[in-house]
């Protein structure tokens, strides 16, 4: 970009088209995303103000992410953190960016917690790969009187997750565990959550480029058919349940019935299944058999 000073309005414009031109898909939002947050503008200040001047500095560092963008790293990796059921998450190199996928599991385990007015109980959460501590966290938003203990066996992750914690104002309430699944873990609790890395070997290969190279490996891959993980936790939980308690676990999107037959393996029903947006399978909550 030239060096003289340049209005809000055609820089915007600018990295608009810069991304258009090389087929970045979602050009228009990803520009205005990385011109916002570099210039600390928002998307009302463009609408209202498209005249003012943006300071050498800060428009340097737009043409910076511009460049990275145009290397593959995908936005919200570029800013740093991502929005995540109304809540503000920051990302590292050892955690997934938050999907809205995810969602659904959440959403899947509020219903079964606010059953029989719940939501003011003393849930005890764990949440197994906790990453950026996504799933806790919006669990906590929403549960006021409920604790989480968030497992990684990625130190990384696990610091990045009891940061966004305190970001948003729930670090009394949750507590990072390294362990690899429930190799550390102590006590039982009444939800047992996972998003597990569910994607086959075999598949990785395929996956774009923005998250072969930008996306822990680890927090993705599952083995030759993608279940090791959902194997793993399956054999372990009903140690870590409370009287009662439930295990929800995300899925691909044709990964219902196998999931299924490992938790029945281990002497689990499933209870209730959502799909996500898209209408795929995307979340299972199981109980004991016992239960009722």
């Amino acid at each position: 970009m030239a060096d003289q000073a340049i209005t809000l309005g055609a820089l915007l414009a600018a990295a608009r088209e810069r991304l258009k031109q090389a087929r970045i898909p979602d050009a228009a939002l990803d520009a205005r995303l990385l011109v916002e947050h570099f210039t600390e503008t928002t998307q009302a200040d463009a609408i209202a103000r498209p005249e003012q001047l943006i300071e050498a500095g800060r428009r340097d560092a737009v043409e910076k992410a511009l460049e990275q963008r145009l290397e593959g790293k995908p936005v919200h990796r570029i800013i740093g953190r991502r929005a995540f059921y109304g809540l503000e998450l920051t990302l590292s190199p050892e955690t997934l960016e938050p999907r809205p996928d995810t969602e659904a599991l959440v959403d899947l385990v509020l219903e079964y917690a606010r059953r029989d007015n719940g939501d003011d109980r003393p849930w005890r959460l764990l949440d197994l790969g906790t990453g950026t501590g996504a799933v806790a966290l919006a669990l906590l938003s929403v549960l006021p009187n409920a604790q989480a203990v968030g497992v990684d066996v990625s130190a990384d992750a696990l610091a990045t997750a009891a940061s966004n914690a305190d970001i948003n104002g729930y670090g009394s309430r949750f507590t990072a565990c390294r362990s690899d699944w429930f190799a550390g873990v102590e006590g039982r609790f009444d939800f047992i959550v996972s998003n597990p890395p569910y994607i086959r070997d075999g598949d990785w290969p395929g996956l774009s480029r923005e998250v072969r190279a930008f996306d822990p490996r680890i927090a993705l891959v599952a083995g030759p058919d993608g279940l090791d993980a959902y194997r793993a936790i399956a054999a372990g939980v009903a140690l870590h349940l409370a009287s009662g308690g439930m295990v929800a676990v995300e899925i691909g999107f044709d990964q219902k019935d196998m999931v299924s037959e490992v938790f029945a393996a281990n002497g689990f029903d499933l209870a209730d299944a959502v799909r996500d947006l898209a209408g795929h399978d995307r979340a299972l909550i199981f109980r004991t058999k016992t239960a009722r």
